[in-house]
């Protein structure tokens, strides 16, 4: 305890561009994150230590979440898109902590869903949501993350899988053309291939070898300077990326949907598509989207969210030690 308050809990979202920490009290939002890029740190152990010297708390925190853009299968952990890897054992001792919960990234952001202010998201499409019904999560960023949240009687139960790399299933001849191109770089062409940083330049330059105009690689844009081009309309390959891009994020969603039976919403996180802004093409992704035949009238009701909130991980992590406080874990 520190002047009568209960001392701090860590709360950390580590991606493999950045990575966010943050002190949470129990009971309380997480406070105001520390951003650290990932590549400034040798391993997660000197992030930590780096992001608690620049928060300045009176009191070390002794319980710790970490959510992290991997597989969390057993004691050692490797990201996905970072060379970072660690045992969480070991990591555990080295800062000190009591407690240590480590979870994958997306697990987190389904735990934050019902946490979320009509602030915090931005509704695209669809109904109201029905009552304690699964919530789906989908995220394009430096990959692609996917989770979803069941109803439980206790609560709710959060899903941890991979499904940013099931397969990429094309919905039309332009998109089967994209798959093409992109079977020849990739032995396996999935979601995240698309629908991601990475993925908005393989769509540009899977675009531009259709039409004739593929670029040297030192000429292919940036994610960040597709997204910049198609919101200023200077770069029809670029919007024809953007477009692409909402059209594969609406298909995905609304696969995911009908997979999780999510009624209560589909959720749509990861940091390219807040970015967007205007680019981003609602009508196209709800198109595609309630495009599922003879169950377009079952989708059709369910909405669908961009989630705006800064750290909804951080959230989602803040609850999971609140629950394990109350169970005792």
């Amino acid at each position: 305890m520190s002047g009568g308050r209960p001392r701090p809990r860590l709360v950390a979202d580590i991606g493999a561009t950045n990575a966010r920490f943050a002190l949470q009290r129990p009971g309380g939002r997480p406070e105001a994150p520390v951003v650290l890029p990932v590549a400034e740190h040798g391993d997660i152990e000197a992030a930590v230590r780096a992001a608690l010297a620049l928060a300045g708390s009176e009191a070390e925190p002794v319980f710790a979440a970490l959510a992290v853009a991997a597989p969390v299968l057993g004691d050692r952990v490797e990201m996905t898109n970072h060379p970072w890897c660690f045992s969480r054992e070991a990591l555990r001792r080295a800062l000190g902590l009591e407690r240590l919960l480590v979870v994958n990234d997306f697990t987190a952001i389904a735990l934050s869903l019902p946490r979320l202010g009509k602030r915090e998201r931005r509704q695209v499409g669809g109904g109201k949501p029905a009552p304690r019904a699964p919530f789906a999560v989908l995220g394009p960023g430096t990959g692609l993350g996917v989770s979803g949240l069941l109803p439980t009687a206790d609560g709710w139960a959060p899903l941890a899988g991979e499904g940013g790399h099931i397969d990429l299933a094309p919905g039309d001849e332009r998109e089967l053309a994209i798959l093409e191109r992109l079977r020849r770089r990739f032995d396996h062409v999935s979601l995240e291939r698309v629908l991601s940083g990475p993925g908005l330049v393989n769509l540009y330059r899977a675009l531009a070898e259709i039409a004739g105009e593929a670029p040297a690689d030192a000429g292919t844009p940036s994610a960040e300077e597709i997204t910049a081009r198609a919101r200023a309309g200077t770069c029809r390959l670029c919007k024809a990326a953007v477009e692409a891009f909402c059209g594969l994020l609406g298909a995905a969603a609304g696969d995911l949907a009908l997979t999780l039976g999510a009624r209560g919403g589909v959720y749509i996180a990861g940091g390219i598509v807040p970015k967007l802004g205007p680019a981003f093409d609602a009508d196209r992704f709800r198109r595609r989207f309630e495009a599922k035949g003879r169950f377009r009238a079952y989708l059709e009701p369910i909405p669908a969210y961009v989630v705006t909130a800064g750290a909804p991980a951080l959230l989602g992590l803040a609850s999971l030690l609140d629950d394990a406080d109350a169970a005792g874990a």
